[in-house]
This record gives C-alpha cells, structure tokens and sequence, in this order.
C-alpha cells in the first residue's frame, strides 16, 4: 500500500464528520478529504508537518465543504470535485466525471457517481489501496438520507459499492454508527457478524477511536440497505 490514511474528527458533538488527510508516501504528496472545519484539520496537518497539495470533495453539502476555501488558503491547495456538482463546490479548481481516474501522487483513484443523497455525488476509490471514501451515501450499518434523489438513484448507487471487492475498507463521512445498530438488529437480531460489529463499535467508541474503517465484506453482511436484493426490498427498508 502507498497510501496514509489519518482519520481528523470534525465538528465533534455536533455533526461528528470525518475528514480525511491522505499522504501518498512514495512522493510524499497529501490532500484532504471533505474538509468541513480549519482548525482540527490545520492543526493535524501541522503536528505531521504536511501540506496538502488537494482538497477532494465527495459533494457539496456545507458539513464537507465548510473549510475548503480557508484550507485551501493556508496550504495553497486546489479544490478537485465532480464535474456535475461544480457549481455548488467552493473553490473548485478541477472537475472529475464518473469513471475517470485521478493520482494523488502515485496512489491511483477511480471516481465513481453515486446519486442519491446528492446528485453528483462521487466516491474516492483507491484500488491499490483497497480504500473507498463514501462522503453521505455509505455509513457504517446506515445510509445518507435522500435530499436529492430517489430511492432508485440511492439503490443503483449503493449497488456499485456492493460491486466492490470485500477487502475494500470504507470511509465514511459521518460518525453514524450508534444511530444505525437499532435498526440493524431490528432487521437481522440473530445475526453473528452484527453482533461483533457491535461489540467492536462499543470498544472503539469507547476508546474515543472511529468505529471505521471496517471492510466492504463485513458491511454488506451486516448493513440492511446493503443486503436487500431488490428496489422493492430496499424501498421497504425506507418505509416508502
């Protein structure tokens, strides 16, 4: 693997996101995922004596764009994000579209779109890296709520990522685990694997860790969103 991965908590106790502060350590090059506040990231930043080069946007919401321009003031950054959100990203300087592939030094990304929570969202996919950034559509045993598109666009989306292989390790956008066990265990109380996700949840947390990154594999067998079969299963999940 060529890729660091630090994991800065953002806007704690109020949105608890997630941004994250990638190296790619064969030419030492960093950029930061969805910067939603300057300080914890700046200091982190500092305390590790990088720079990043790039600010990655997975969408437009303000709680993942909040500190892009102040953040790419102060490291001198450019602002990369889709080609279908441009307009509504501060600061954007490169547009990607779905497919494309992007380097972060020589750490390989593949954009995918992702409609649903947002249209235009994208994941950050790093192959070589088995790691996949999903912003608000993928969070550990929930999903990001539907503001602009339809329950279909969200199960076509969530249908790529359950494509993916199931080494890959998901990071989320959001601290949401808590909130999304109840129903899991509603859905599947007899299941094993959601069982240990719980227990690992609860010795993360209470280690003041994120409960991520956990494997694509693991997810889909404990996720309900990711294990129903069909649009109708999956609108059922929405109470729709």
């Amino acid at each position: 693997m060529s890729l660091d991965i630090e994991t800065i908590l953002c806007r704690a106790g109020a949105m608890d996101n997630y941004s994250y502060l990638l190296t790619d350590s064969a030419s030492g090059i960093s950029a930061i995922i969805d910067p939603s506040e300057a300080a914890p990231i700046i200091k982190r930043c500092d305390n590790l004596g990088r720079k990043p080069s790039y600010i990655l946007n997975t969408h437009h919401h303000f709680d993942h764009t909040d500190a892009n321009l102040e953040i790419k003031n102060y490291f001198q950054a450019k602002v990369i994000g889709a080609e279908a959100d441009k307009r509504r990203i501060p600061g954007i300087d490169e547009t990607l579209k779905d497919g494309e592939t992007w380097f972060l030094g020589k750490s390989k990304a593949e954009i995918i779109q992702v409609d649903g929570h947002t249209i235009g969202h994208i994941l950050w996919y790093f192959p070589d890296d088995k790691a996949l950034f999903t912003g608000d559509t993928l969070f550990n045993l929930c999903i990001g709520g539907l503001f602009e598109g339809t329950s279909k666009d969200m199960f076509t989306s969530l249908s790529k990522i359950k494509n993916l292989p199931d080494d890959t390790l998901f990071y989320p956008g959001h601290e949401y685990t808590i909130h999304g066990i109840p129903f899991a265990l509603n859905y599947s109380p007899n299941n094993p694997e959601l069982q240990n996700y719980i227990q690992l949840t609860q010795q993360r947390l209470n280690q003041g860790l994120p409960v991520g990154p956990i494997s694509l594999g693991i997810e889909k067998q404990c996720n309900p969103y990711l294990k129903a079969q069909n649009l109708s299963e999956f609108e059922n999940l929405l109470g729709q």
